[in-house]
This record gives structure tokens, sequence and C-alpha cells, in this order.
């Protein structure tokens, strides 16, 4: 797979019937390794354990519903009161971080009106925190720790 500008971890690859998965530790199970899975699954063990972020409090492939569409998010961060605090989208790693990935997470966010959002393709990663009252929002130098956001 590619190399990622994110910590290694103990990953869990099998083979399934000809193809490779990846343990989804947020799933539970093993999903299809794509080039996204490959950068969601780094990415989610990066906020576990270098950030703090507890691993009960996220969840992969969240379903939404606009009217009749079906949207999904990549990964979602709850509260200890399971608000929803922060959405992650995940890029491939060949793919570049546009405004056309911060519109579709702008779209998952006029459903849970969360505090952060994250984009990453493994390469680059951009955080934004929202600011409602100003109706911007404010790009950070890092992602924050867990602690940043609960506080």
């Amino acid at each position: 797979m590619y190399e990622l500008n994110l910590p290694k971890y103990g990953i869990k690859i099998a083979n399934e019937n000809g193809h490779q998965t990846i343990f989804d530790v947020l799933r539970r199970k093993y999903v299809a390794l794509t080039p996204e899975e490959w950068v969601r699954q780094h990415f989610v063990h990066y906020l576990i354990d270098h950030k703090g972020y507890p691993q009960a409090l996220m969840a992969n492939e969240i379903q939404l519903a606009i009217g009749n569409k079906k949207l999904r998010c990549d990964s979602v961060l709850y509260d200890r009161l399971l608000k929803p605090r922060m959405i992650i989208e995940y890029k491939a790693p060949t793919v570049s971080i546009t405004q056309k990935v911060f519109d579709q997470i702008t779209i998952y966010n006029m459903l849970l009106h969360v505090d952060y959002l994250v984009v990453s393709n493994g390469i680059k990663h951009y955080c934004c925190r929202m600011d409602y009252e100003n109706q911007k929002y404010l790009f950070l130098e890092d992602i924050p720790d867990y602690q940043e956001i609960i506080t």
C-alpha cells in the first residue's frame, strides 16, 4: 500500500476469497482494503493512540439522509452525551484535497452541526473549527488532542 504521513500501527490484514481485508477497530470486523480504507485505519489509530480520542466515542460509516438521498460520513467523533463533535472525511492518497471535498463534508455538517471538520488523504490533513456565530470555519495548525475538544 501507500506510505502515509501518519504513524505506523499494528496493522491486521487478511485475505478473504482472494481479496485483501484490513481490520477496522471501530466496526470490529475486517473490511475491504482499499486505498481510502488504508488512510481511514491509519488515521483512526492516530487519533486513538496519539491524540487521546476514546475509541468508544468514534464510529465509521455513519449513514445520514437528506430526504430520499442517503449519505455516509467516513468517521464521526461523539462527546460523552453522544452528540457529534467531529466529522472526518478520508480520500485515497492519490486524491487531491480540493474545495469539492470540503463541499462534501459541509453537506454532512448541515445535518450533524459539529464543532470540527477534518479531511485527510493520508498525506495532507486539514482540520477546521466551525465558527457558527460568524458563519465561517477557522483552519487549525494541527489536529487537536481530545482534551482540547471537550473543554
